[in-house]
């Protein structure tokens, strides 16, 4: 399970910085101009935000045209800023601006002179991987999308030969930042966090998978994606490989592989049909990362184990072997019943054939109550997984186990669904 080498994870990340104050840019008696025009892209496609897609209706019409700032005109209400603004507002892209890199380009903290907010600018390299097309794909996506688990595009800039993005600045980073990449002085990410991160990029994928129309495949869903503001809510980021899914009777779209090695469902690398089973696979990736604090691909690993999910399948099929995925640095602090559960939602993400895959909508049901501490009111969470028998086994028992064994993954999903289903509801009639 491989994608094109020349669009794996190798972004650098940039050593752990203090930001300086000199960051901000100081007070300017040239006056800058901001500009807040609407600037005229190709027509992009009709986005509904209500909770059931349906028929484009006039009213959806009108809520679209309120919700991208535009009046039947297809342009998109997205700030525009010139270069030199950026180059303020970043103190000309100074080395302690400066975030993070990859094979996009950099990302700068600035401050933006009107109002003094802070922003992430990606500055893209004029020779890297992210060209006008995914630049193009990255403004309209952000400037027609809008959720709580979307990165908020404030702007862009497309002076001569130069692109950048402007965004929202987060200040946790990625979930990279906090997982794979941890410092030896800085305190792991807990259970409870984890599932918190995990929902909420869940909740994101369901937005583009259900709410938009026509559907969003997100197609680069990896940890450094993630982003995360001071409480941990995690925010997806990068639109840049975004595809429109397939609408009407088509069941995928077709397209160049193109994603981060490890992360790719393995029918869209053997056949470039994409489809959003593709995303729910990358987020199985994602999810088993958050349990067991490995990353996709390590090459400083053993060779067995540098694919996490080649290395996870085994003790996928025993459930009696799930603590066994657990990351070490949560030194035992999770609740088992929890621990099975989202092990359980992961290896249903991550099966092979797409078709038996879960809807994102599932997985968010699914782990709704896990991203909460430990229940007040006298509930349960669903009962431990059955742990099959420590017994040696001829190939007819073995074959049976794996069939039991996947059996008990897809009733501790739908357990799981149920609970999260029911809490909801309680949740709506108790403040109702």
């Amino acid at each position: 399970m491989s994608c094109f080498p020349c669009f794996g994870s190798s972004e650098k990340k940039a050593a752990k910085r203090k930001t300086s104050p000199q960051c901000s840019p100081q007070n300017d008696d040239k006056e800058i101009r901001h500009h807040a025009t609407a600037v005229p892209l190709p027509q992009p496609p009709v986005y509904v935000s209500e909770e059931n897609n349906r028929t484009k209706t006039q009213n959806e019409t009108k809520q679209q045209n309120e919700a991208t700032g535009k009046e039947g005109n297809g342009n998109i209400a997205a700030q525009t800023f010139t270069f030199r603004e950026l180059a303020t507002a970043t103190k000309n892209f100074r080395q302690e601006c400066l975030l993070g890199e990859g094979g996009f380009g950099r990302v700068y903290k600035g401050r933006l002179e009107n109002g003094g907010q802070l922003a992430a600018i990606k500055q893209l390299d004029r020779n890297g991987l992210q060209g006008n097309k995914e630049f193009l794909v990255e403004v309209l996506m952000l400037s027609l999308l809008h959720h709580q688990n979307l990165v908020n595009l404030i702007g862009y800039c497309a002076d001569g030969d130069q692109r950048l993005l402007v965004y929202e600045y987060m200040p946790r980073g990625s979930l990279e930042d906090h997982l794979l990449d941890i410092g030896s002085d800085q305190k792991p990410l807990g259970w409870f966090t984890r599932m918190k991160i995990a929902t909420g990029a869940a909740k994101g994928l369901e937005y583009l998978h259900d709410k938009a129309n026509p559907p969003v495949i997100y197609r680069d869903l990896k940890s450094s994606n993630i982003l995360l503001d001071d409480e941990f809510n995690p925010k997806l980021s990068d639109f840049g490989l975004a595809k429109l899914g397939p609408v009407g009777e088509k069941q995928h779209v077709s397209s160049r592989v193109m994603g981060t090695y490890g992360y790719c469902a393995p029918e869209y690398v053997r056949t470039g049909q994409l489809t959003v089973k593709s995303d729910v696979y990358s987020f199985g990736v994602v999810l088993l990362e958050l349990i067991t604090g490995r990353r996709a691909i390590d090459t400083t690993k053993p060779t067995q184990e540098q694919n996490l999910v080649s290395w996870a399948h085994p003790m996928f099929k025993e459930p009696k072997r799930y603590p066994e995925l657990a990351d070490p640095l949560l030194e035992g602090d999770f609740p088992v019943r929890g621990l099975n559960q989202a092990v359980a939602v992961a290896a249903m993400c991550l099966q092979e054939e797409a078709q038996v895959r879960p809807l994102i909508s599932d997985v968010v049901t699914a782990l709704s109550f896990l991203s909460v501490g430990p229940i007040e009111d006298g509930s349960s969470i669903p009962a431990p997984l059955p742990h099959p028998e420590d017994d040696d086994d001829d190939d007819d028992d073995k074959e049976r186990r794996d069939e039991e064994s996947s059996e008990e993954r897809q009733r501790a999903v739908a357990e799981a669904i149920e609970w999260g289903a029911n809490t909801r509801e309680e949740n709506k009639r108790s403040h109702g």
